[in-house]
């Protein structure tokens, strides 16, 4: 019955971490000059797919050892796209004709990997910053000077900005859009406490019916498929114009239908696909902001994840390793080829919530199905063969999702203060206006070192690290309390107390290198290992610690909740 439950919520992990994992490559192609090839798309999300796997198991067998699912971060899509849109990464005009477009000849391949090889560059120098960062315990010190006042419009502003790539999307047809929305909405919000039927198997009551709350586990995905079919059946009827130059025309399921037959059935990313990757300062620039950004957002998934899973607070050398081993997982997305990075899915520390299940083994099979997903081409094919307005519906959940997200860290902020109201006030209207202005006049910034000028360019056309810096300038020097800067209540999970042989228990390193390696005495004042238990505290432990791989933890009011530390 366990495994069957398991089973069931690893799914869960997964299909939700799917809008996220296909939105990004699908957003990139654009810029990319790749809107025209499908095939090619269907290649950037199978190795998103496979790399997210890899770094999932990296993440919770050497990292910070949590159930947490690793995947694309659209922190540095913003970076990227304002790269990219950089007068000598500008797409030529052929490459925006279907007609022009040959995705086989020469000139178009290297049109699309030389700019896939400058994100790759920017990506894997950037990631370096990170890895320094998590296994050097810096990133403890940075949290003392970053709170809710910076977190918040630096979140708001990877999503804010990109509202006109999600209209665009979405505005090829308004009505496929908003049924996509509709049903999304339907099963997340309305249909979430509704349990279903579903015939299960169980030793002792052999076949019977059990309850599963499918709409709350699967709303993104039953959407789609939904809006899929009757996009399908449509498109069968021509009910849709058949003619390009008419609205409507890209709701239609046919136009990539070539992208599945073309996909082979196995294709193994591998290290450098797209060549060598190159390197500018205006990408790595760039890109740090959106490092930094992806940091502090995966420094609060990890306390939430421990709270929803019924864990112990991480202490800080499992976040100095869970941070360090992220940027691993950047470098390895920088040098497959992604053209993103890779974060902690906020989106799966919620399924712990409606779940009630914090499984490392969980997460492991779900990384495992990643990484075999991932070397299916067919599969990439059939997620790039979405209809766009399909694409548009999820881009605008997600991206007022993400922009909530944000706005919800003010909880902890005294928002009656008038300092704090103009710190984020002030923040997220400069991250919309000077990336504006910028894009409009950036000869006004023209210095005459090239360099110099892609640095600026791409720096202040990104939204979240005009909004992140001025908040963070502003939090630090404006006189205000602790309390008034929401520092108290946000640290508040942070300094709890527990048993410190039951942190090790959950956060040491597996297979007896937490024990032989960490307990070295030339090591353990590593930021990455915990410090030596005193001879007291180890008579201490208890048995059940030792012989026990899983226990149940349960919250006043809540079910119970299954912890496994198996692994």
């Amino acid at each position: 019955a366990h495994g069957s439950m398991r089973s069931g919520i690893r799914d869960a992990h997964y299909l939700t971490a799917l809008g996220g994992l296909v939105a990004i490559p699908l957003i990139l192609s654009k810029e990319l000059c790749l809107q025209h090839d499908p095939l090619t798309q269907g290649h950037l999300i199978s190795t998103i797919f496979f790399v997210s796997g890899i770094c999932t198991l990296l993440q919770v067998l050497f990292g910070v050892r949590l159930p947490i699912l690793q995947g694309g971060t659209f922190a540095f899509l913003t970076p990227s796209l304002a790269m990219l849109s950089l007068p000598n990464w500008r797409c030529p005009a052929w490459t925006q004709n279907a007609s022009q477009v040959n995705a086989t000849s020469p000139e178009f391949i290297e049109v699309w990997q030389s700019r896939m090889r400058e994100l790759q560059g920017a990506i894997m120098v950037a990631s370096c910053f990170q890895i320094f960062v998590g296994f050097s315990g810096l990133i403890g010190f940075l949290m003392r000077f970053i709170g809710p006042l910076t977190i918040a419009p630096t979140i708001t502003l990877v999503a804010l900005p990109l509202f006109n790539s999600a209209g665009d999307e979405a505005g090829s047809h308004w009505g496929i859009s908003a049924m996509a929305i509709f049903f999304i909405v339907l099963f997340s919000q309305y249909l979430k406490n509704v349990p279903v039927p579903l015939p299960s198997y169980q030793g002792s009551r052999k076949c019977h019916f059990s309850k599963v709350y499918l709409f709350q586990i699967f709303p993104v995905l039953l959407g789609l498929a939904i809006t899929w079919l009757i996009c399908f059946a449509l498109t069968v009827t021509n009910a849709f114009p058949s003619d390009a130059a008419v609205y409507g025309y890209l709701a239609r399921t046919d136009i990539k239908g070539d992208v599945l037959s073309q996909a082979p059935w196995f294709r193994f990313p591998y290290p450098g696909q797209w060549g060598v990757p190159t390197i500018s300062l205006a990408g790595i620039f760039g890109i740090i902001a959106g490092v930094i950004s992806s940091m502090v957002e995966s420094v609060g998934d990890y306390y939430a994840c421990a709270r929803l899973s019924g864990a112990p607070p991480p202490p800080k050398h499992a976040i100095n390793r869970g941070i360090g081993v992220e940027g691993i997982g950047c470098l390895l997305a920088g040098a497959w080829g992604t053209g993103n990075g890779t974060t902690s899915y906020s989106e799966n520390v919620g399924a712990l919530g409606i779940t009630r299940v914090g499984s490392r083994i969980v997460i492991v099979a779900g990384g495992c199905v990643l990484l075999v997903i991932g070397m299916f081409g067919k599969v990439g094919a059939v997620f790039a063969s979405i209809p766009t307005p399909l694409i548009g519906g999820l881009l605008l959940v997600m991206f007022g999702i993400i922009t909530a997200v944000g706005v919800s860290n003010l909880q902890y902020v005294d928002m009656n203060s008038s300092r704090n109201l103009f710190i984020f006030g002030f923040s997220i209207y400069a991250g919309l206006a000077i990336p504006n202005w910028v894009n409009k006049n950036s000869q006004v910034l023209e210095t005459g070192i090239l360099q110099l000028d892609q640095v600026i360019r791409v720096l202040l056309t990104t939204g979240m690290f005009v909004g992140g810096f001025l908040a963070f300038i502003l939090d630090n020097t404006i006189p205000g309390s602790q309390e008034e800067r929401g520092l108290l209540a946000w640290k508040e999970t942070c300094q709890e107390e527990c048993d410190e042989t039951r942190v090790l228990e959950v956060y040491s390193l597996p297979f007896g290198i937490g024990t032989k390696f960490c307990t070295s005495f030339w090591v353990q004042y590593l930021p990455t290992c915990p410090q030596r238990l005193s001879g007291s505290k180890r008579k201490e432990e208890p048995k059940s610690l030792k012989q026990e791989n899983s226990f149940k933890i349960r919250s006043e009011g809540e079910p119970e909740i299954d912890i496994d530390t198996r692994i």
